[in-house]
């Protein structure tokens, strides 16, 4: 005894309404398994930790202020360690060569 697809299709439509789904007669990929899904930006902002206020914020905030950074300063003093050991950064061009400039193109 076989069933007429009509009667089939409005039982899954009362069934979709009772239930809180989506009535998809035809079987198309919706995305609805993927919208369903708890969100995952919430957990991922409480993984992280929150921006604290860092020197340079309140260096920025009280410029008329002077204030010591010991973190810069040694970051200055390896710097220039570095530079008296002749292990520093090298010297940026001044101007570029004009002739450079020609062989590329």
């Amino acid at each position: 005894m076989a069933v007429p697809r009509s009667r089939i299709l409005d039982l899954m439509k009362v069934q979709s309404r009772i239930f809180s789904t989506i009535y998809n007669p035809t079987n198309l990929r919706l995305g609805n398994k993927i919208l369903r899904q708890r969100l995952k930006g919430p957990s991922l902002a409480a993984y992280y930790p929150r921006r604290v206020a860092t020197f340079k914020d309140l260096k920025a905030l009280y410029p008329g202020y002077e204030m010591y950074d010991a973190f810069e300063e040694d970051r200055l003093e390896h710097i220039q360690i570095a530079k008296s050991r002749g292990k520093g950064a090298p010297k940026k061009k001044k101007v570029a060569d004009t002739s450079s400039k020609k062989k590329r193109r």
